[in-house]
């Protein structure tokens, strides 16, 4: 059984090997920009901080983003902190140059597009998820190997920590167990949701506790109902008291926090455990989920006997679900078959030629096949002139920046006509 268990792990990594390969070949024709980088260790979690700086005597922007560790053993976990530099936007004749100078870049971005750790928090355990406060992007929330949330103000901290203490300037109380699920609230300052193992979600106002400068704080609402794990949590994007959130025991369920009680609720979501959960960030009553069933559900929340769509596509469990900041039709979602498509929803039910049916269905937008280990998660850049900018982490310790073709996904664009000219653009030479 152990040998051909080996086997059977050779062919899977021979398999994995040659469809890299093949993407990294046709890559130049699929991407504008493609960033790869070796973290020293696998981030569980990624994340855009809101906001960049840009040097008009420069080619490039520094922005930042959020990451973590998920060591070996005994060995020190961060909460950590990376400039990205990326390419700023190139007018026509740059285009033109460039093309004629350099045709072929092994990583498109050319120099200017890197990765540099510049700040390292020390953390109890490995971050399960970290996401900073968009109304104060300094101050970052962590879900822990324990029961308790941390806070950290990225600006108290150094660049580079002096001892081996995690010193958290606030831990949120309330859960039994560790868990993954962690949001901010857009609309409200300083409300912070969370689900974890234990079944719970817990809401917190952090922006009091901070006020009053205590060090522990206990969750305002702790929300009983699912019955197994949960998974994921969201906050409405328009109303303040309304939360969504999945589970393993295959539900979704909406939760108005004022009333403490579950307003809507989906038993059997999905077929199985439900791993994601997102607000449409302009479609007041549009969300969408996705599962272990390998699927991406479309909902809407006034009906929720049936769901508006099903988006098939992936080949294993579908762990996260986010949809662009920026354009309230398409979203993306990452799952263990070590992919991440791009759906655009005004394209469901169009006509598709028999070819076009055989690279996917009509609203499949884009597939990025650049990580060779299951994705972690991924994270829409929202910066102004870098929407379309993407940054994703895989358990082989892998960070991905990258941005497909605009061709792609450009309404000037001639693969706008046909999607399916994103997935499979063949090189026009060799």
């Amino acid at each position: 059984k152990g040998s051909r268990a080996d086997a059977m792990d050779t062919v899977e990594e021979k398999r994995i090997s040659e469809e890299y390969r093949v993407w990294k070949k046709n890559s130049p024709y699929l991407y504008d920009l493609v960033l790869t980088h070796a973290l020293e260790w696998p981030s569980l979690t990624v994340q855009w901080i809101p906001g960049k700086e840009s040097d008009a005597d420069q080619s490039f922007s520094r922005q930042r983003l959020i990451v973590g560790t998920h060591t070996s053993g005994s060995e020190q976990n961060y909460l950590l902190v990376a400039q990205v530099q990326l390419p700023l936007p190139r007018n026509e004749s740059d285009e033109q140059r460039l093309d004629e100078a350099n045709e072929m870049q092994a990583e498109y971005g050319g120099a200017v597009a890197r990765v540099e750790l510049v700040q390292r928090i020390c953390h109890d355990g490995e971050v399960n998820r970290a996401r900073c406060m968009p109304q104060n992007p300094q101050v970052v929330a962590t879900k822990t190997i324990s029961s308790a949330v941390f806070l950290f103000d990225t600006s108290k901290h150094a660049e580079q920590p002096s001892s081996s203490e995690c010193t958290p300037d606030l831990k949120l109380k309330g859960h039994r167990k560790e868990g993954y699920g962690l949001a901010w609230n857009p609309v409200r300052e300083g409300a912070l949701a969370s689900g974890s193992d234990d079944s719970l979600v817990c809401v917190w106002d952090v922006a009091a506790a901070m006020q009053r400068g205590v060090r522990d704080c206990s969750a305002t609402q702790v929300l009983p109902g699912h019955a197994d794990v949960v998974e994921d949590v969201c906050w409405h994007p328009i109303l303040e008291n309304v939360l969504a959130s999945v589970s393993d025991d295959k539900s979704l369920r909406i939760w108005d926090v004022r009333q403490r009680s579950c307003s809507a609720s989906v038993p059997n979501a999905h077929q199985r455990e439900v791993n994601g959960v997102a607000f449409n960030p302009f479609s007041q009553f549009v969300l969408a989920t996705g599962s272990s069933d390998k699927t991406v559900a479309l909902w809407d929340t006034r009906h929720l006997k049936k769901k508006l769509h099903t988006f098939l596509m992936h080949t294993d469990e579908v762990f996260a679900v986010q949809w662009a900041p920026f354009n309230e039709t398409v979203l993306a979602s990452s799952a263990a078959d070590r992919r991440i498509c791009f759906w655009d929803i005004t394209r469901v039910d169009a006509v598709q030629s028999p070819e076009d049916a055989q690279d996917g269905p009509p609203e499949l937008l884009f597939i990025h096949a650049g990580h060779t280990a299951k994705i972690s998660d991924m994270c829409w850049n929202s910066n102004q002139d870098d929407e379309w900018v993407v940054a994703s982490v895989a358990e082989d310790n892998i960070l991905q920046v990258w941005r497909m073709a605009e061709v792609i996904y450009s309404p000037d664009g001639a693969a706008a006509e046909d999607p399916s000219q994103g997935l499979n653009r063949q090189p026009s030479h060799p």
